[in-house]
């Protein structure tokens, strides 16, 4: 019998990695659209990396800054009891600065293309910095924020490096649909492979068709 539970703890930390980003991505693509500076150059660089470095690399500097015996992670792990290696909690870490690019740089781009006529209009009308970027800007970039918030789900789903060095392989708590696939195959078990992988094709499949559905129709209106 198929063991369902790497598909639902896969959508659980999509989902989660999604919000997070939701979040914390969006002020940080706000700051980053507005003037250039040395300092906004180096940390668009920093943030982008995930986009060119293999997810192995990233996991690795990841496993060996929160390893529970040495720096950060053993500090973490005296002081506040937390442990991100091998541990769900470290799978939402790792995908969440993995897809950093995918929610950030979408939504910087767009920001960038809006006319400065809006924002000076709002200001002049009295509202705030923050009331300008939440009820004036981002309502017109509705478009790039869908295609920005369903790319960082669709990539979450298919994360298998990264998750594999900072996670491991645990049943139940770090063993998403990309890493059943793989261990499915090591056993020979083609066929439970073929549904996890089916799983992961069909979804995200249709989200992307979705996105460019909504984008072709958001063009014509």
């Amino acid at each position: 019998m198929t063991d369902f539970s790497p598909i639902f703890l896969t959508l659980k930390l999509a989902v989660i990695t999604t919000s997070i980003l939701l979040v914390f991505g969006l002020p940080v693509a706000y700051w980053l659209s507005k003037g250039h500076s040395l300092l906004k150059v180096i940390i668009e660089a920093v943030l982008t990396m995930p986009l060119v470095l293999p997810p192995s690399v990233l996991g690795f500097y990841l496993l060996l800054a929160f390893s529970p015996q040495q720096g950060l992670g053993k500090w973490l792990l005296q002081h506040f009891d937390l442990q991100f290696v091998f541990s769900f909690e470290g799978l939402v870490l790792a995908s969440v600065i993995y897809s950093l690019p995918f929610m950030i740089n979408p939504v910087k781009s767009a920001l960038q293309q809006l006319p400065q006529s809006l924002a000076h209009a709002s200001f002049t009308m009295g509202k705030s910095e923050r009331e300008t970027f939440f009820y004036v800007l981002l309502p017109n970039i509705r478009a790039s924020l869908l295609t920005a918030s369903v790319m960082t789900f669709a990539h979450t789903l298919g994360e298998f490096g990264v998750v594999l060095m900072i996670g491991g392989n645990i049943p139940g708590i770090t063993r998403v649909a990309s890493i059943a696939i793989y261990n499915s195959v090591e056993n020979m078990d083609y066929g439970t492979a073929n549904i996890y992988s089916l799983f992961l094709f069909g979804l995200t499949f249709l989200l992307v068709m979705a996105v460019f559905i909504y984008n072709k129709y958001a063009a014509k209106t």
